[in-house]
């Protein structure tokens, strides 16, 4: 599992966080390989494979992502135009999150 950064709170305490949450690393994860698997998903963002099961369900409900069978495989289909959900980035694409960070070798992550 991937370790999380830490910060030094105010009380000296270290908290992990991070500025982008569990959905939107699951997203970009996805956006890097259509094709992994949640297992490799769940151990790059740091969460059990049943939570990325769970956030995947929730970004496919919520449609940002379209999940299609191949054989014993599952390849998913991000919708790049779909809109933040917070009322302070409603206006926003995540096709611009995705560009930012999960740009691939052969081209725009939004084209997948």
């Amino acid at each position: 599992m991937a370790l999380m950064a830490t910060t030094p709170g105010e009380d000296g305490s270290r908290r992990n966080w991070t500025f982008l949450t569990n959905h939107g690393h699951v997203l970009l994860a996805i956006a890097r390989d259509p094709t992994a698997r949640l297992r490799d998903v769940a151990d790059e963002v740091g969460v059990t494979e049943r939570a990325a099961q769970a956030i995947v369900a929730d970004l496919e409900a919520g449609g940002y992502l379209h999940r299609t069978r191949v054989g014993r495989r599952n390849k998913y289909t991000i919708n790049p135009k779909g809109r933040f959900r917070h009322p302070a980035e409603a206006d926003q694409q995540v096709g611009a999150l995705l560009e930012l960070f999960a740009e691939p070798a052969g081209g725009s992550a939004a084209e997948r």
